[in-house]
């Protein structure tokens, strides 16, 4: 049994390991210029090993999503406010949560990559089934947490409530999440003397902060 034990735990190991390589790689390039072989080098095993595990390229990228997906999530929430910050009022609140993109930006750069990298590969692929980006579920739960946000700025007044929650939510995630996408790929014009993408991801913040809080 003991023994068993210890292959159980050598097998797992070895699978978290291929998952690590293969995110290391699928999030530093298109996933379509990967190959296996290249997967198998990397995570020091042999071929065979490898396709013991997974069978192909696909199998291997969803199952790191999987596992990215779970990750990302619980990592991700920890940083985002809660909702008994009372001392704040509905527009520091909002400030928030614009910071928390911008923290994903500075710390999550891979997750990003991978992410843009995940969903251009698997549109490519047929017959497989919609696979859920790393972050949907930490945004599912910005969502549930931003309408407390939305209802305190009907009552304090510091945000626009003329503007629907809905439409508020979509801009905040969709600008920043894009730039911080954009930033982490290295998709930007970056001209002599420029703000560091940081910055600019700041700026942006303001930007939207200037539109959505009351005058």
């Amino acid at each position: 049994m003991k023994e068993k034990g210890k292959q159980k735990k050598q097998r797992e190991e070895k699978q978290q390991r291929i998952l690590e390589t293969g995110f290391t790689l699928f999030s530093s390039r298109p996933i379509e210029s990967v190959t296996m072989p290249e997967v198998a080098k990397a995570a020091s095993i042999g071929r065979a090993t490898l396709y013991r595990y997974f069978t192909n390229k696909t199998e291997l990228v969803i199952a790191i999503n999987a596992w990215k997906t779970a990750e990302f999530y619980n990592q991700y929430t920890l940083t985002l406010p809660e909702e008994n910050l009372t001392k704040f009022n509905a527009a520091q609140r909002f400030e928030l949560y614009l910071d928390a993109f911008i923290e994903l930006y500075r710390t999550h750069k891979d997750y990003l990559r991978f992410n843009q990298f995940f969903n251009i590969f698997i549109q490519g692929q047929h017959n497989q089934p919609q696979q859920e980006p790393p972050y949907n579920r930490a945004f599912a739960v910005i969502e549930e947490r931003f309408h407390t946000v939305y209802r305190l700025a009907q009552q304090d007044g510091t945000l626009r409530t003329d503007i629907p929650e809905s439409e508020m939510f979509t801009v905040m995630v969709h600008l920043m999440m894009a730039a911080a996408t954009r930033y982490a790929l290295g998709l930007v014009y970056r001209p002599e003397n420029s703000l560091d993408p940081e910055s600019e991801l700041i700026l942006l913040k303001q930007m939207i902060l200037r539109q959505y809080r009351a005058s």
